[in-house]
């Protein structure tokens, strides 16, 4: 479909280059911009009906928010290499995304030097922790929305012995924009003791939000958690299964993996499902090339997909001959989009893969330098949802008008 030019557009707009096909009028207006001329009545009709959550949630699950490209943040503090993160843009690319993709790229840290890096990157927005000295400082960033500041973020929470200390990570919720946690974990070697403590900033506070304490056989490596509406999953290599705190009950629950698949840190990852009660386990089998993926709901685990690593190798190189001499028998996953839309990858070279899981296609990142290629950590970026409209104002006449094309 073509788009008219003449009709100014919105960022979110950019990400939808096809129509739905739910409704009529308002699935073919999906292009089109949510700040509409005042004088159509039928555009007012579509904003209405565009803004709506029921409507919302229907286009979501067919027209998924967009991968645009990953920042990579260079940060091995035992070797002082340290760079400003950048963004990569995600080739190849939809045309109608070039405007959106380039807005992102032109926002620059340099600013800042190598002192600032990446803490989360969610829905648009970057969460970044700046040394400058002794001085630190934590705020958030929104690349597609330069015309906001940066919101200050007050200094984390810090744990009651920094010795004990297991996590601090922040995770973020979606709905009418991000509303922040941050984890704090402790663990006590002597008595086996976890202790997790989880705050929520409200009004530029972090407040305490709920804490749970159980034992443990054993002490635990960082954990890398996952929110998945009100709780928070965390694997335990050693037990093989996977702890979930319930943020309503302030409890301790554990899952087992499914049967055959056993944790491991650079082939296992978790990854939040679009429904509430479902948790996605990817996890590669390095013998059989084979990327297999996990659905968790209710009680029980479904193989919902296999894809065969080996395969997309071989068709990428067809594709790319600059990787003829590299390797994927040991690719590790680097990270995963919610609802597994995607996965990146990592060979045993440094170099990021990406993969399309639902064209089950491979592609290479590019514009990765070859010196930060052991030393990076990468973070998807992606458009934001779900997209923000501007009040409309509730008179009569305007309703009326409404009324007469409903």
């Amino acid at each position: 479909m073509a788009i008219n030019s003449s009709i100014p557009r919105h960022p979110w707009a950019a990400r939808y280059p096809r129509c739905l096909t739910m409704t009529t009028s308002s699935s073919r207006s999906s292009s089109v911009s949510a700040s509409l001329p005042p004088s159509s009545a039928l555009c007012k009709r579509w904003y209405h009906l565009a803004s709506d959550r029921g409507f919302l949630c229907r286009f979501r699950k067919r027209n998924p928010p967009r991968l645009l490209g990953l920042y990579i943040d260079v940060r091995w503090t035992g070797l002082g290499l340290y760079a400003t993160p950048r963004f990569v843009p995600l080739q190849p690319q939809a045309p109608e995304l070039d405007t959106v993709v380039r807005r992102v790229a032109s926002h620059s840290f340099d600013a800042y030097g190598d002192g600032i890096w990446i803490m989360h990157c969610q829905n648009g927005s970057i969460f970044t922790r700046y040394r400058k000295g002794t001085e630190v400082t934590h705020g958030v960033y929104r690349p597609l929305c330069p015309e906001r500041d940066m919101d200050f973020i007050p200094p984390l929470p810090t744990a009651q012995n920094r010795m004990q200390k297991l996590l601090g990570a922040i995770l973020s919720k979606e709905g009418d924009g991000l509303s922040y946690l941050y984890v704090l974990a402790e663990c006590t070697a002597q008595t086996k003791t976890f202790k997790v403590r989880v705050y929520m900033l409200q009004g530029g506070v972090w407040c305490m939000h709920t804490s749970a304490t159980t034992q443990l056989p054993h002490m635990l490596p960082a954990l890398k958690p996952v929110l998945v509406d009100d709780k928070i999953y965390m694997a335990d290599v050693f037990s093989n299964d996977i702890i979930v705190l319930d943020l309503a009950t302030s409890s301790f629950s554990r899952i087992l993996l499914p049967q055959g698949v056993k944790y491991h840190t650079l082939h296992t990852i978790l990854s939040r499902a679009d429904d509430a009660s479902g948790l996605y386990l990817i996890h590669v089998h390095v013998k059989e090339h084979q990327l297999c993926i996990w659905l968790h709901k209710g009680d029980n685990w479904l193989l919902v997909d296999t894809l065969c690593l080996h395969q997309m190798w071989a068709n990428l190189r067809m594709r790319d001959h600059t990787l003829e001499d590299e390797v994927i028998s040991y690719a590790y996953i680097s990270q995963v989009g919610d609802n597994v839309q995607f996965v990146f990858l990592k060979t045993m070279c440094g170099r990021i893969l990406y993969l399309d899981v639902t064209s089950r296609t491979l592609h290479k990142v590019h514009g990765m330098a070859e010196k930060d290629r052991h030393f990076s950590a990468i973070y998807p970026f992606m458009m934001i949802w779900p997209p923000i409209f501007p009040a409309l104002k509730d008179d009569h006449a305007r309703f009326s008008l409404l009324k007469a094309f409903t």
